[in-house]
């Protein structure tokens, strides 16, 4: 496959892995499709929420280059070594903004999400009773330990809706990490070799 193609191929795809960042991550402000956490986010939202890794890193600081990388596939003013070189420096901004939605998602994950849950004797407390920092479950990792999802009262089966909506991000930004970093080899050689495209040929 020519550099060119390649380089269209890689655009496209992009394209519905950003739209699925930035939906996961609207959803994200309503765990377990509860509306309240939203008007008090500083003590009911996940913080990893509020960092909009799939709005910002995994949808626009990939959205943005996927629209030129897929431009210096198409016969056209950056269909050339110039337009190839400049899909490096886009390509490297989505490697960035795809490392960021993924880490900041992997966090989010591992520490598990912000809800009410029982702190003895029948008390309830706003905060996080996976994080490692916390006395409680320090022990153990929540996500191989299901019997321990029930601690979170409300949002009702936040636990669940924070694991599925995390992973939607996590790889949808580690798919577009990959891409990016395709293409900033494949902007490489585009830049050396040309981008395989003649005057007169069409895909």
């Amino acid at each position: 496959m020519c550099t060119g193609k390649c380089a269209k191929f890689i655009g496209i795809s992009l394209y519905p892995l950003c739209v699925l960042s930035i939906i996961a991550n609207v959803i994200q402000f309503f765990p377990g499709w509860e509306t309240e956490p939203v008007s008090n986010p500083g003590e009911q939202m996940t913080p990893e929420v509020i960092y909009l890794g799939g709005i910002i890193g995994g949808g626009i600081l990939v959205l943005i280059p996927a629209i030129h990388i897929q431009a210096t596939g198409r016969e056209g003013c950056c269909n050339n070594r110039c337009g190839m070189f400049l899909s490096i420096i886009f390509a490297v901004i989505g490697v960035a903004g795809s490392l960021y939605g993924f880490v900041v998602s992997v966090v989010g994950m591992v520490k598990g999400p912000q809800c009410q849950y029982l702190t003895g004797q029948n008390t309830t407390s706003w905060g996080r009773p996976f994080d490692s920092n916390l006395t409680e479950f320090s022990d153990k990792n929540y996500l191989f330990h299901q019997d321990l999802w029930d601690v979170c009262t409300y949002p009702k089966d936040v636990v669940v809706f924070n694991i599925i909506f995390f992973s939607i991000v996590l790889g949808s930004t580690g798919i577009s990490l990959i891409l990016c970093t395709i293409q900033v080899i494949n902007g490489l050689f585009g830049c050396l070799c040309g981008t395989c495209r003649k005057e007169g040929i069409k895909d």
